[in-house]
């Protein structure tokens, strides 16, 4: 099934706040950063920081979207899952920065199959 763990993804409330305590307080190298997205080294595991879109809180609920990379094609490993029974919250989303299909573990945490652009 999964190879490993792509990246994690946090949502943010104030992405300048978040890039400064990874930067400044834990010591994580910061690769980019932009309005909405930035992403830092961990030793090798990338962390993005992502914009909350629309909550504006920081006390609403939150947590990390863990991105698992598949072991084939993104195709491949959706129909595997799907298979076993895992509900996928839509189809595999096409992005620039890559293609993504999103489901939950059995205790509703957020998680994603990752494929990188071509």
């Amino acid at each position: 099934m999964a190879s490993g763990v792509a990246s994690v993804w946090l949502p943010v409330d104030d992405m300048d706040r978040a890039v400064a305590f990874y930067r400044d307080v834990l010591g994580l190298e910061v690769k980019q950063t932009r309005a909405q997205w930035s992403e830092l080294d961990a030793n090798g595991l990338m962390i993005g920081l992502n914009a909350r879109e629309g909550t504006g809180s920081a006390s609403s609920n939150g947590g990390a979207v863990v991105t698992l990379q598949p072991d084939g094609s993104i195709e491949s490993e959706v129909e595997e899952l799907r298979g076993k029974g895992v509900q996928f919250a839509g189809d595999i989303s096409e992005h620039p920065w890559g293609r993504i299909a999103a489901f939950t573990d059995t205790e509703g945490n957020a998680l994603q199959l990752y494929a990188p652009p071509a």
